[in-house]
């Protein structure tokens, strides 16, 4: 039986690019890889899907709201939680997918952490696990049963996402010259693809996996 394989490119969006309110070092960077998938998938007939991080206003992962300073630790709904600036507000230009992304190639966008009392890094879930988005039925509906992921953040919603959908019994490639992380511990993007690896996900440049996928 072949597999069915698809791309899933997480939160590649303004707000965590250069000048954005949550910016990722060389954030950017990943669209260049990004889009060169983009056009591997679709010369191959598979699909191309992103995940959008799209918070109401006054969400409650916000630092804002609880007059603290940005990225400081505490308490979200009983979950430990890390306070980030106001971002990928809903319909906001930070919310939206990078402007050299090649956006009309996308085939379904799927929106995470519009309830405003629960963060959710993974593109699947909130970070109880309460509430599902609409990917993981889109795939079982497509019968696609394999994932190249990429995208911002390496140690938030790219870790997340991939381990998630490696409990979901997908297969996982991450492309991790198409990740950039956080890092608000240095070794934060290290460790992340330490974990994504040590749960079954493979990891591959972008270079390696066009040499070994020919």
């Amino acid at each position: 039986m072949m597999t069915q394989r698809a791309l899933l490119l997480v939160d590649i969006q303004n707000d965590f690019c250069a000048g954005g309110a949550l910016a990722v070092a060389e954030g950017d960077s990943t669209v260049d890889v990004a889009n060169v998938l983009i056009d591997w998938c679709k010369a191959r007939g598979e699909a191309v899907l992103a995940s959008q991080d799209w918070h109401p206003a006054g969400h409650g992962s916000f630092a804002s709201q609880h007059a603290v300073e940005p990225f400081s630790q505490g308490v979200l709904d009983g979950l430990a939680q890390t306070f980030w600036p106001d971002h990928c507000v809903q319909g906001s230009d930070g919310a939206a997918l990078h402007p050299l992304l090649k956006q009309q190639a996308i085939d379904a966008l799927f929106h995470k952490g519009e309830n405003p009392k629960i963060d959710s890094y993974s593109a699947f879930f909130d970070n109880c696990h309460r509430e599902k988005t609409q990917l993981d039925g889109w795939l079982r509906e497509q019968q696609i049963d394999e994932l190249i992921i990429l995208g911002l953040a390496t140690d938030y919603c790219v870790k997340f996402t991939v381990l998630d959908a490696l409990a979901l019994g997908y297969q996982v490639s991450v492309i991790t010259d198409g990740c950039r992380g956080v890092n608000l511990q240095p070794q934060d993007s290290a460790q992340a693809f330490m974990a994504m690896a040590g749960a079954g996900a493979t990891l591959y440049t972008l270079a390696d996996w066009l040499e070994t996928h020919a």
